[in-house]
């Protein structure tokens, strides 16, 4: 049986992508088989994509002759301004473009998502929100790392990094007395902030840690150390942006799952 065929036989019926309207959707971690069949069915049918730098060529291919509108957005690298992707999906949506706004990962998880179907409602222009399985769980998945794990965790923190060392900085002692695991998203460059914060709050240098550069994709690398090693050994092999960084216990079950 095809794929098509599969695909017939669950009754798919995705509502229709008018004009003027603008659907936020998420790409998933960049393998175009964590794509949703909402989000396939988006890039048929959109006039026009505005996507993010974390959006694979493999996935974009799936637009057709869609006019594609780069919007950068990956940290530590030059990005388009957000008010200015807001102003572009505003004013395509008037006219009368079916506006397909692709991110990364999921809309709403770190992706400013939020903001921008803020900024829609607030214009009077219809939208809706597609989910995407977002790379901390997706990408963990893909390493072999499980997000939860009977007798090692009860819960698992997701956080941006991004902010590291900076007023609006987490507080990453209170994170660490949860003693439980914690994803982080855009921390690569803040890691040698990240890692001492984390054991000054209580967390053990010897606590299992990995770093996942480029999640599911054919380029992805794995890096697995300790939090008080990582940041050395994710610098000394050359790990580059998007990478997730995961501390905690369920690191440990990699190589057990692996064999």
């Amino acid at each position: 049986m095809s794929i098509a065929d599969a695909i017939a036989r669950l009754d798919f019926r995705p509502p229709a992508f008018r004009p003027g309207h603008v659907w936020l959707a998420g790409a998933g971690p960049g393998d175009a088989g964590c794509l949703t069949l909402d989000v396939l069915s988006a890039l048929a049918e959109a006039d026009c994509v505005v996507y993010d730098a974390l959006v694979s060529e493999a996935v974009l291919a799936a637009a057709g002759k869609a006019e594609r509108y780069f919007a950068g957005k990956r940290g530590g690298k030059p990005s388009t301004e957000q008010e200015d992707i807001t102003r572009r999906l505003i004013a395509l949506a008037r006219e009368g473009k079916r506006v397909l706004r692709l991110k990364g990962g999921d809309p709403y998880m770190f992706g400013r998502g939020g903001e921008e179907a803020l900024a829609l409602a607030k214009a009077g222009i219809p939208f809706r929100v597609l989910p995407g399985l977002t790379s901390a769980l997706a990408g963990l998945a893909g390493a072999s790392i499980p997000a939860t794990m009977r007798g090692i965790n009860k819960a698992v923190v997701l956080a941006t990094g991004h902010a590291a060392g900076t007023d609006e900085d987490l507080d990453w002692a209170a994170l660490a007395k949860t003693g439980q695991p914690i994803v982080v998203y855009m921390g690569l460059k803040n890691l040698p902030l990240i890692a001492p914060a984390l054991v000054a709050g209580g967390l053990a240098a010897d606590t299992p840690a990995a770093v996942i550069e480029h999640a599911t994709t054919p380029r992805e690398r794995v890096v697995v150390a300790t939090l008080g090693t990582l940041a050395n050994e994710a610098e000394t092999a050359g790990i580059a942006a998007p990478a997730l960084i995961v501390i905690g216990g369920i690191v440990s079950m990699r190589a057990e799952l692996r064999g």
